[in-house]
């Protein structure tokens, strides 16, 4: 028997505590999502909430903070090319995947150093397409 997992409710990363206004500007302003209410019993504790298409985000207060520099969630982007274009006029700085994989993909930083990657739809769900072992 095994545990049958049939889906990811969100990714959650840290941020530092009372930055949820900068945390907005980048997951609503500049990737687009919405932001949710928390639910009441965790409102206190800070953070913010943030929902789109196929894609929950939860940012959690971390004392001491530090970024995810490795560990990240990897967003299928519709159009990679027009974020690419979004991004550079937002003033976020990308960096190109330097393996030479036949995937379009780059990374991101959001403002808290929590590392993002960012997957062309057409080569979305690359890894699940992987023969199993």
């Amino acid at each position: 028997m095994s545990v049958e997992i049939v889906g990811i409710d969100h990714v959650q990363l840290a941020m530092p505590r009372g930055e949820e206004p900068l945390a907005r500007l980048f997951y609503v302003g500049v990737l687009g999502l919405q932001e949710v209410r928390k639910l009441r019993a965790l409102r206190g504790l800070g953070g913010v909430w943030f929902v789109g298409p196929g894609v929950s985000v939860h940012l959690g207060v971390e004392d001491p903070f530090r970024p995810a520099e490795k560990a990240h969630p990897a967003f299928v982007i519709r159009d990679l090319e027009k974020a690419r274009r979004r991004l550079e006029a937002a003033g976020v700085e990308i960096v190109e995947d330097a393996l030479g994989l036949p995937i379009q993909r780059c990374y991101v930083h959001d403002p808290f150093g929590n590392r993002i990657e960012l997957i062309d739809e057409r080569d979305g769900g690359f890894t699940a397409k992987r023969p199993r072992r």
